[in-house]
């Protein structure tokens, strides 16, 4: 854990420098100068809370390695809270609009850890696996990073594949329509992404911890159960999108032709995060495996070789959001993306079967797991 909040701090210099010059940056890209700005002020905003949530999930993952699960859901229960609190006394009342949202993005982040930080230092549990500061963090680097650099890449492919659709939105006509619908679409995207995303880090770790200690069975049977509650979660999620559909835009604005845009996309938006959840399941698994590098070559195909190049077919070439409504157009994004998320989870599911189908041990550790998840968490 110390040697990942090590590497983690070092590598959030150079993001924050990212973070600073988004506004530039997103101008240089062609995208709309306006919208630009705003991108790059709510960015400055967040370059505190960029290590406040490395630090949050090096104790994050800290405490998930040891099976210490309920201090974790107190802590973000009660940051979730204060972040509400907070986040609508900044936007509304102090007048900063979409910049106190921000602002209260990095504060609540800085609770959290203060939280979790906290509980490690005077909670009996915490006392007997952190011993303070060791000048051991600086050994074995290498080792972390052999782990940690696939690990990353295999999540920044999937991640940066969504920020290049952005970037490709801001081209359409009506920039400011289309954003504004990517937007909504993204928030309610990661919303449900929490759920998979937890089960993703559970199996991960499990899958290791089991595969380390010899059992290769138990690892089959946490994958199994991990698959059936993804599934079911994934067709309550499916269930209760596509029956909100016609009112989930009020939530974020009023006018009538971002609504009505929303609810053409909630269906689309069901079936991706659908999709999404069995990816998260069996990518968790691969990791717990060790196998950070064979997902990431999965995400470059995925993503990159067939999803993001048929958007820009559909979009750019085809010209079908010219000839029927941005609208299509931009739906059209979101099932181009939703095919790579078929083929990324069916590549992963042949990986993941074949080698918890031959017993293949995981070459890391348990600890080596809690470094992979880390470094794909945090990193990413």
């Amino acid at each position: 854990a110390q040697r990942a909040i090590f590497v983690l701090m070092l590598s959030s210099v150079p993001l924050a420098f990212v973070l600073a010059f988004t506004g530039q940056i997103l101008t240089a890209l062609g995208q709309n100068p306006e919208i630009s700005y705003g991108a790059g002020t709510y960015a400055r905003l967040l370059i505190p809370g960029l290590f406040a949530y490395g630090l949050l999930r090096c104790l994050t993952k800290f405490l998930q390695a040891q099976n210490i699960v309920h201090p974790l859901v107190v802590c973000s229960g009660v940051t979730l809270i204060f972040h509400i609190l907070l986040c609508w006394f900044l936007v509304q009342n102090s007048g900063l609009g979409y910049r106190g949202a921000a602002l209260a993005t990095s504060v609540s982040y800085w609770f959290n850890v203060i939280l979790l930080a906290l509980y490690v230092k005077f909670s009996e549990t915490g006392r007997r696996s952190w011993h303070g500061w060791s000048r051991a963090v600086l050994k074995d680097v290498n080792l972390f990073l052999s782990l940690a650099i696939p690990s990353t890449f295999m999540t920044c492919l999937e991640y940066w594949a969504f920020e290049m659709v952005v970037l490709l939105a801001g081209f359409l006509p009506n920039p400011k329509l289309e954003t504004s619908i990517l937007s909504i679409s993204l928030n309610t995207m990661w919303m449900v992404y929490t759920i998979p995303s937890g089960l993703s880090s559970a199996i991960s770790i499990r899958v290791s911890n089991e595969l380390g200690a010899g059992n290769s069975q138990a690892a089959r049977l946490s994958v199994l159960i991990s698959g059936i509650m993804c599934l079911a979660e994934g067709l309550l999620v499916v269930i209760i999108t596509v029956s909100v559909r016609d009112v989930w835009g009020y939530l974020y604005s009023n006018e009538e032709e971002i609504v009505k845009y929303v609810s053409i996309m909630m269906p689309i938006l069901a079936t991706s995060n659908f999709m999404d959840g069995i990816q998260c399941t069996l990518s968790g698994a691969a990791r717990g495996c060790g196998w950070q590098k064979v997902c990431s070559f999965i995400n470059l195909c995925a993503y990159y070789a067939f999803g993001i190049p048929s958007a820009v077919i559909f979009a750019f070439v085809l010209k079908i959001g010219g000839k029927v409504s941005c609208t299509v157009c931009f739906m059209q994004f979101w099932e181009d993306t939703l095919c790579g998320f078929c083929l990324n989870s069916s590549m992963s599911l042949l990986s993941v079967a074949g080698a918890l189908a031959g017993n293949h041990m995981c070459h890391g550790s348990a600890n080596n797991s809690s470094a992979c998840d880390d470094a794909s968490y945090q990193l990413g």
